[in-house]
């Protein structure tokens, strides 16, 4: 099967003669420079003996690419729309999985629709990895990545175009004004590699902001390191809710009725920090421990 050429004219080709256009509310901005579309594919290093997922299925130009490597694939699409035109692309791949829904159940959670697909093609070819390529829409690219570092069995990579503000959040270190609770959370289970910065030009039609190529290697040794993942995602993001706020008092609103001020001192001390310490301070290392001591005082957030 050819795989079908996404450039702007052959995107505008196809949009006129279904009488559509983009959707920006749902982000549609589809990568038109070959190259990097054939970069994200390369990236990801996908084989006979590989699972893909993408979400966000667009036109099936990338669909189709990633079909030609891997044992099957699991695209989502929530556009009706684009669900049709994508299909009529890969109506000759059996081995596409299409479904034509949101990829998310909630901010907290994905469709388990979404993930039946991906189990059932998991036990369809044993002993087989699942990888994540997309070009993500920009609306859902947080609580997608976020989320699918939960899903077991665990995913090998993420190779995805995100906008460069959020892979610079992702990447960002300690005491910068992009640390956050989703760098702590992705840091402490992945390898994370800046692939390529994407102007705005090398998508149809044009965004308004840069982008990037991300690639997000979940590590089982840091993984290893998270004695209750749940617990930990929930706890960094209590911590970060008032970034500029206080340790001590972020502690004590977040645990109220079972940490009282003489406690969460002790568990300061304990951890070498003052009663001036914040969440943006903290590196790794440091949020790991203090996950620990925490959780042994308190047992699970409600």
């Amino acid at each position: 099967m050819n795989t079908p050429r996404q450039t702007v004219s052959y995107l505008i080709r196809r949009f006129r003669q279904a009488g559509l256009v983009p959707d920006k509310r749902r982000g549609q901005n589809f990568l038109v420079d070959l190259n990097l579309v054939e970069l994200l594919a390369e990236s990801a290093q996908i084989d006979a003996r590989d699972v893909v997922l993408e979400v966000g299925t667009g036109t099936g130009s990338l669909t189709a690419l990633l079909a030609q490597r891997a044992a099957a694939v699991v695209t989502v699409e929530v556009d009706p729309h684009l669900h049709q035109l994508a299909a009529e692309t890969l109506i000759d791949l059996p081995h596409v999985v299409m479904l034509q829904q949101d990829a998310l159940q909630s901010k907290n959670r994905l469709h388990p629709r979404l993930l039946e697909a991906l189990r059932q093609q998991l036990a369809a070819f044993p002993g087989s990895d699942w990888k994540l390529v997309a070009n993500l829409p920009y609306s859902i690219a947080t609580p997608v990545i976020a989320n699918l570092l939960g899903v077991r069995p665990g995913l090998r990579s993420m190779t995805v175009t995100i906008q460069r503000e959020l892979a610079e959040r992702i990447v960002a270190a300690p005491r910068t004004k992009d640390y956050s609770a989703l760098s702590v959370w992705i840091q402490s289970q992945c390898e994370v590699r800046w692939l390529r910065s994407l102007p705005p030009s090398v998508f149809w039609p044009r965004p308004q902001v840069s982008s990037a190529i991300l690639q997000l290697a979940p590590c089982e040794r840091k993984r290893a390191r998270i004695a209750d993942p749940e617990f930990f995602r929930r706890f960094v993001q209590a911590m970060f809710f008032h970034r500029r706020k206080l340790l001590r008092r972020e502690l004590l609103s977040a645990f109220k009725h079972r940490l009282d001020k003489p406690a969460v001192d002790q568990i300061l001390r304990s951890q070498g920090l003052d009663e001036t310490a914040r969440a943006e301070e903290l590196d790794l290392e440091a949020w790991l421990s203090l996950h620990d001591a925490v959780r042994q005082r308190v047992g699970r957030i409600t």
